[in-house]
């Protein structure tokens, strides 16, 4: 992989003094409103996805075991995030960041209209177009939000919670409105209900475009030769990349080629992590990085370290906590059974409240408000202890009983203030610690990280009936508060390596 060669400085169109949304600029709004949008086509198909798997055929599902719909699930999340990576590649050399964000979000409305079409053909293309969709929008709109915002600003870490906020706001919803009609109505009727809210978020996207300023617009072609060069390589790879997904795609439609859902889970695994090892091996033996922006870099490692544990266990929201709000909780209040897919909206729910909280906090710390090191520590610790509270539920639940929803309230509530010290620090440091000409690649690495945990979280789904769900989750709590512990012994030193950057 070469390095890109060119991505516009953050903060460099947009008029500092601009505090027309909230005290922050008015293309936050625009922002906002996009990837609230996009987060409601996401999280309203994934409330769904390992429900509608396990259903059986007579009701209107697939039919597929937990250790098939697993890695299926884990495989699609996986690779929604891995892709952020080469999309931000494919911004910086070749479409810029804004028409990223429009021509993935297309792709991703496609998809989810491609899975209102019942037929098994129909859902696996679907999940195919939202991955690359997805992958050119998600990290993109992030690296649009830091370009709101000079390097020093203060208001960029309330700014990215905020943000955050949107991203929240349209995952609150989704499950409520397409997890309803998923599971009380039709399943292909709540795949199309997400694309519906994709719709909604491309207009809303072009609307507000002249607020962005020139932010992420200009193509990085328009320069020298070598920029020109670069474009040329990025279309070669993406054609390239298009054709053989295709053929691959055919083969297995036409029954050429047989291949199980676990089989490509397996080597979509191993890919993650041979090409894990190549990216950074590339990223640190470049020797043109000065000494700062090489102890930044070392940060940037980990911080992906942490965001794989991390959402490696946040991340089977989707997965084992789906199925246990599902089989193993008594889904109702004052009397109305809810469907299971409404705990899914509880995170967000919570971030709706807490996240103004938190970005209250950091302002009000001002010089005491603790370094991100310090943070990540907080969230993985939180996400731990959030397992931990399961294990008496779990017991509980043995031999096909059933616990009170208060249960996974509260650990839903202990993720969102882990949440909530992780990941809108993570996307505000990585858009300060990344070097300029790497901005939109940084920005994946982020994702790389939740790509890691999400592929975990997915395998760990597989072992839901394969032993006792008190020793699974007992178990998925042990590595992120034991590494929680080791990032704050370590906070100060790392916090050193980021040379001023908080």
């Amino acid at each position: 992989m070469s390095m890109p060669l060119r991505a516009e400085t953050p903060g460099d169109s947009t008029p500092v003094d601009d505090r027309a949304f909230f005290g922050h600029p008015r293309g936050l709004s625009t922002l906002f409103f996009t990837e609230m949008w996009e987060r409601f086509s996401y999280y309203g198909m994934r409330a769904l996805l390992i429900l509608f798997m396990t259903a059986a055929p007579a009701a209107g599902g697939l039919g597929f075991d937990t250790a098939t719909a697993g890695a299926v699930y884990g495989l699609y999340t996986s690779m929604v995030y891995l892709l952020t990576l080469p999309g931000g590649w494919i911004a910086d050399r070749w479409l810029g960041q804004r028409r990223s964000v429009l021509y993935g979000g297309m792709l991703i409305a496609s998809g989810h209209f491609s899975m209102a079409v019942p037929m098994l053909t129909t859902f696996y293309l679907g999940l195919v177009l939202i991955v690359i969709g997805t992958g050119l929008l998600k990290g993109n709109i992030a690296v649009l939000v830091g370009k709101l915002y000079t390097p020093n600003d203060n208001r960029r870490d309330a700014g990215f919670s905020i943000y955050y906020m949107g991203i929240n706001l349209g995952a609150f919803l989704a499950p409520l409105v397409c997890g309803y009609l998923g599971q009380r109505v039709n399943w292909h009727l709540g795949f199309a209900a997400a694309g519906v809210g994709m719709v909604f978020g491309l207009v809303q996207y072009a609307l507000g475009d002249r607020y962005l300023g020139n932010a992420g617009a200009a193509s990085p072609s328009a320069g020298t030769p070598e920029a020109a060069a670069g474009r040329r390589q990025a279309i070669a790879w993406s054609v390239g990349a298009i054709i053989v997904v295709g053929l691959f795609g055919m083969a297995v439609a036409t029954g050429a080629v047989s291949v199980s859902a676990a089989q490509i889970a397996e080597w979509v695994g191993w890919s993650l992590l041979a090409g894990t090892v190549v990216f950074f091996g590339w990223l640190y033996l470049d020797r043109s990085w000065t000494p700062q922006e090489r102890g930044r870099l070392y940060v940037v490692g980990v911080f992906f370290l942490c965001a794989a544990i991390f959402w490696s266990v946040f991340e089977q929201a989707g997965s084992t906590l789906n199925l246990f709000a599902d089989r193993s909780t008594h889904n109702v209040v004052f009397g109305w059974t809810f469907p299971s897919s409404w705990y899914q909206s509880l995170n967000a729910l919570f971030i709706i409240i807490f996240a103004p909280m938190f970005a209250w906090l950091w302002i009000t710390l001002g010089r005491r408000e603790p370094a991100s090191p310090t943070k990540f520590s907080f969230g993985l610790i939180g996400v731990g202890i959030g397992f931990l509270v399961l294990v008496p539920a779990a017991l509980a639940a043995g031999n096909g009983g059933q616990v009170s929803p208060a249960w996974l309230t509260a650990t839903y509530l202990i993720h969102t203030w882990a949440e909530l010290s992780l990941s809108p620090v993570g996307l505000s440091s990585m858009t300060k610690l990344a070097p300029v000409r790497i901005a939109g690649l940084m920005m994946g690495v982020w994702y790389l990280g939740s790509s890691v945990g999400n592929y975990i979280a997915g395998q760990l789904a597989g072992f839901y009936e394969q032993m006792p769900l008190a020793e699974l989750f007992g178990a998925v709590s042990v590595l992120p508060i034991a590494a929680g512990i080791v990032m704050l012994l370590l906070s100060k030193k790392f916090a050193a390596m980021m040379h001023g950057v908080k």
